[in-house]
């Protein structure tokens, strides 16, 4: 089966130009593909996630990937899925973002077998004259108001659109036609908001070999584009969003553990579709987890499954086991027993103070030492409440003196307020 018939049966393709014939064709003959990625933050993030799978797959099939680095277009700005217009980066910081960019794609992506393109080199080639001339001359404003990406923008007279992002369509189109005309790329894929620009490209392409004499007798292929669904959950939320943030690939950003607490806090209704979309395992063994989570889901095998596989990919077998192991310990509610080790991972993010051997006190003046509390009176009525709680243990006294055995392995105290809120005191 074709692999664009296998990802339409995963629900994977939202939009595609002649199915059939690409399906085919994907099928029958290797062919070169690219997926770009603007450079607009210094690293990308979990929805960037899926356009890499998707190259992955297409690569495992024997098809040649192009990563397109959008240094030059990242500049402009695009305004798909934007309601208002991006701040516009300095040359330095999207070249940086661009650096680090193409780090995180080779841990997805088999570099050995594919191509990592700024656009910043052919784009800096085009005088105004030139892009007026080429490339302006083949769209019509008429159709580019039409695309959903500037309708939306359009439909907002505060916000609107400058022409800077308005001509941000036109430059991702002729990355389509210089790719195919230098690379004999044949196909563009991306998010169902980037179809706007992927057809635009398509049409640039039609027209500009219609307008050359083909002196050559250059063989024209055949160009083609898709798109796979823009993610949201199950209940609507924004995909890739949770109460601190976005959820980065840069594990300086978001670390392997927090990554993999994202998956592992999956709804789900959400399952059957994350592992259409993003795992490698084949259909079978995927029926076989849902059907054994659907036993006993209050386990939470299938989300572990999913993980584990995802924070393996992205981080290494290494930190993917620390991730699991920390999760065991926080999920199991182990932390008196968990080695301090586990213990950094699982809170690494968490406000914490260091403190002397010296300097340790009663409980209400650590809690206010440790930001848990405001003042020692808010300390007291916390725990006269029941909601501290110290390496999980809740505590009824306030005057409690803290000794060093107070300290995991010596080393740390774990407060809880609440349900959910964590601070550290390390022990120097």
């Amino acid at each position: 089966m074709s692999i664009l018939k296998e990802l339409q049966e995963k629900n994977s393709i939202h939009d595609c130009s002649n199915f059939e014939e690409l399906s085919n064709l994907l099928e029958e003959k290797q062919i070169c593909f690219y997926c770009g990625f603007d450079p607009t933050a210094d690293s990308l993030h979990v929805g960037s996630l899926l356009p890499l799978i998707m190259m992955r797959k297409l690569q495992l099939k024997g098809h040649f990937p192009i990563i397109l680095i959008g240094t030059a277009t990242g500049m402009i700005g695009d305004p798909s899925g934007k309601s208002e217009e991006r701040i516009l980066l300095t040359q330095e910081t999207v070249h940086k973002n661009a650096e680090n960019i193409s780090n995180q794609v080779g841990k997805i992506v088999d570099l050995s077998d594919a191509k990592i393109i700024n656009n910043h080199s052919w784009i800096e080639k085009i005088k105004m004259i030139d892009f007026l001339r080429d490339l302006g001359k083949h769209f019509s404003v008429n159709s580019m108001i039409a695309k959903e990406s500037v309708k939306e923008r359009l439909n907002n007279r505060e916000q609107g659109i400058s022409f800077t992002e308005f001509s941000y369509m036109l430059l991702q189109a002729y990355d389509f036609y210089w790719l195919s005309q230098n690379h004999d790329c044949q196909l563009q894929i991306g998010g169902s908001d980037q179809w706007g620009n992927i057809t635009a490209g398509l049409e640039l392409i039609r027209k500009k070999r219609s307008d050359a004499s083909n002196e050559e007798n250059k063989e024209e292929l055949p160009a083609y584009g898709f798109t796979f669904p823009l993610l949201k959950t199950a209940s609507g939320a924004k995909f890739g969003k949770t109460e601190k943030g976005a959820i980065w690939l840069d594990k300086n950003r978001t670390s392997a553990y927090a990554f993999y607490q994202f998956w592992l806090n999956s709804a789900d209704e959400d399952l059957e579709n994350y592992y259409n979309l993003f795992s490698f395992k084949e259909t079978e063994e995927v029926e076989d987890i849902l059907a054994m989570h659907k036993k006993n889901p209050e386990k939470r095998v299938a989300q572990k499954e999913l993980a584990q596989e995802l924070t393996k990919m992205l981080h290494g077998e290494e930190e993917a086991l620390s991730a699991v192991s920390a999760s065991d310990v926080l999920f199991n509610k182990n932390i008196k027993e968990a080695s301090y080790d586990d213990l950094m991972v699982i809170f690494q993010d968490v406000p914490h103070i260091s403190i002397k051997k010296s300097e340790l006190s009663n409980l209400q003046e650590i809690l206010v030492k440790a930001g848990a509390a405001s003042s020692n009176s808010e300390a007291r009525r916390k725990v006269e409440a029941g909601s501290i709680y110290l390496n999980d243990e809740k505590q009824e006294d306030f005057k409690k003196e803290i000794t060093k055995q107070d300290f995991i392995e010596d080393k740390v105290l774990i407060i809880r307020s609440g349900k959910k809120n964590y601070y550290l005191a390390k022990l120097k």
